[in-house]
């Protein structure tokens, strides 16, 4: 019987589990998301197994990238187990997120393995691989971000990223060297010391795309919390709508109205005044697009994301570093 299989079976009192399909392999053959079935429902199971080689898809390794994965994968068991599962209670006392994430159902550890057992959002009739959004979708997963960043403004990083995303420049100094937008790598380190210095942070997704967005007719749900950090909503925000599309300033600022009136809605909940916020984390979305930019410039340049609209917020960044 396998690791999993035993795991499984002892977990829930005797059931004799059965494989149902790979969901997905993980990036850089670091393991594979599995779909199990278990007496009358089927559960996911986030199997981690680090390769003793890798094979990154556009060429990219090295320790520090092998590190960085590595400590993803502790940062999303930390979120389940102590703030999603309510361990770490906010200050008014709220034990959980009002936005919808799979449960933890179980997290067990064999050697440099590591299993995540968790809630099927498929079969509690979420759909979770739609390609082309409507704006109805949008607004969704708009109002998603808006809750889990309402709910967690000021909250404690420790156990996650002191800085959220996967592309924060910290993390991304080989990408840095490959540059071939010069301007753009000179003020990195001022784009990162501007997002550093925001005075109002909270805990951001830090992988929002679309692919990781389930959503039913009224609801959406959120998968993949390895890059769960500190930063400003708007950083989700803008990486969000550029998964799904280019986008022009006017639907910018449509889908950006959209989402603070959601964000006011939860802080007036927690008496908190959301409009200083929203003034400082409006004025850092052109900041947060060019962060971006600089990471996928050095990283594959020729990319979909690479589109006027983003290379516009980085000539309006760059113009105003330069007052």
């Amino acid at each position: 019987m396998s690791v999993v299989a035993d795991l499984l079976r002892r977990h829930f009192d005797g059931a004799q589990p059965r494989f149902v399909s790979t969901v997905q392999s993980l990036w850089s053959g670091y393991g594979a998301i599995e779909r199990w079935q278990v007496a009358d429902t089927t559960v996911v199971v986030k199997r981690i197994s680090p390769p003793t080689a890798v094979d990154h898809p556009r060429g990219w390794h090295s320790d520090l990238s092998h590190r960085r994965k590595l400590r993803s994968y502790q940062v999303e068991s930390h979120w389940y187990r102590h703030l999603v599962a309510g361990a770490v209670p906010s200050p008014e006392g709220s034990i959980a997120p009002p936005c919808r994430m799979p449960r933890l159902l179980l997290s067990q550890h064999h050697g440099d393995d590591h299993l995540l057992v968790l809630e099927d959002l498929h079969a509690a009739g979420f759909d979770c691989a739609v390609a082309a959004p409507t704006a109805s979708q949008i607004r969704l997963c708009l109002k998603w971000l808006a809750q889990l960043h309402g709910h967690y403004l000021h909250h404690s990083t420790d156990g996650l990223w002191p800085q959220g995303s996967y592309w924060h420049l910290d993390t991304r100094p080989q990408e840095w060297a490959q540059m071939a937008d010069r301007p753009l790598q000179r003020a990195a380190g001022r784009i990162d010391g501007r997002l550093k210095a925001a005075q109002y942070q909270t805990l951001i997704h830090g992988d929002a795309k679309l692919a990781n967005f389930c959503l039913a007719a009224e609801e959406a749900a959120a998968l993949d919390f390895q890059y769960v950090g500190g930063g400003s909503g708007v950083r989700d925000v803008a990486y969000f709508l550029g998964s799904c599309g280019a986008e022009t300033l006017q639907q910018r600022e449509q889908w950006l109205g959209y989402y603070f009136s959601e964000f006011a809605q939860v802080l007036r909940q927690r008496r908190i005044d959301p409009e200083p916020i929203e003034h400082e984390w409006r004025a850092l979305y052109d900041v947060e697009q060019a962060d971006f930019a600089r990471f996928l410039n050095g990283w594959a340049p020729q990319h979909w994301k690479v589109n006027p609209c983003l290379q516009a917020a980085v000539a309006r960044t760059l113009t105003q570093l330069a007052q």
